[in-house]
């Protein structure tokens, strides 16, 4: 008897599908053609896919602590066929691990106000050990009290950690996307 193929457990999250028009075309204005990018926090894994989809030449790199969200993400991007999207790593916002990888782009959609306090900290010091010079920090989060203070303190705190805030601008569901540039 053959074996049985395993099984793919795909989550589904709306808001992907609503976001992914708007970042994909806020990263092409700034990335170059051929961008690696690290994603904190991929959740189901779909907005991976469907960016990736917008910009064919861009190496997206996934990550989230949760294993069920990885193996979401896995699913969503061999099903899709998304040669360009890595198999996801296992990383946590406050682990400096994530530091390490080779990026020209952190990608944090709605992680910050689910990450809790310090998230904001950890998301500016870490991004600017690991983006190069005119290396590239996006964030996605909420943009309603109180839930948008995390998207405060990355502002607030963008300069001290060496980036210059570029774009800051309301997308679809109530969300607010940053795009901040390492000087």
């Amino acid at each position: 008897m053959p074996a049985a193929a395993p099984v793919m457990i795909l989550r589904h999250a709306r808001l992907a599908s609503q976001l992914a028009p708007p970042l994909a075309e806020a990263l092409a204005r700034v990335l170059p053609p051929r961008a690696r990018v690290l994603e904190l926090g991929c959740g189901t894994g779909e907005l991976a896919v469907e960016v990736s989809r917008r910009l064919p030449g861009v190496t997206w790199r996934p990550s989230d602590p949760d294993a069920a969200s990885r193996a979401s993400a896995a699913g969503w991007a061999a099903r899709a066929g998304a040669a360009r999207v890595l198999p996801p790593l296992a990383l946590d916002l406050f682990a400096p691990a994530w530091r390490l990888q080779p990026c020209d782009a952190v990608v944090a959609v709605n992680v910050l106000h689910a990450a809790g306090e310090g998230a904001a900290e950890a998301l500016l010091a870490g991004a600017a050990a690991a983006l190069p010079p005119g290396g590239w920090l996006v964030a996605v989060g909420l943009s309603r009290a109180p839930l948008d203070a995390p998207l405060a303190g990355l502002r607030a705190g963008a300069y001290g950690h060496g980036f210059a805030l570029r774009h800051d601008a309301l997308l679809a569901a109530g969300c607010r996307l940053l795009l901040l540039q390492r000087e």
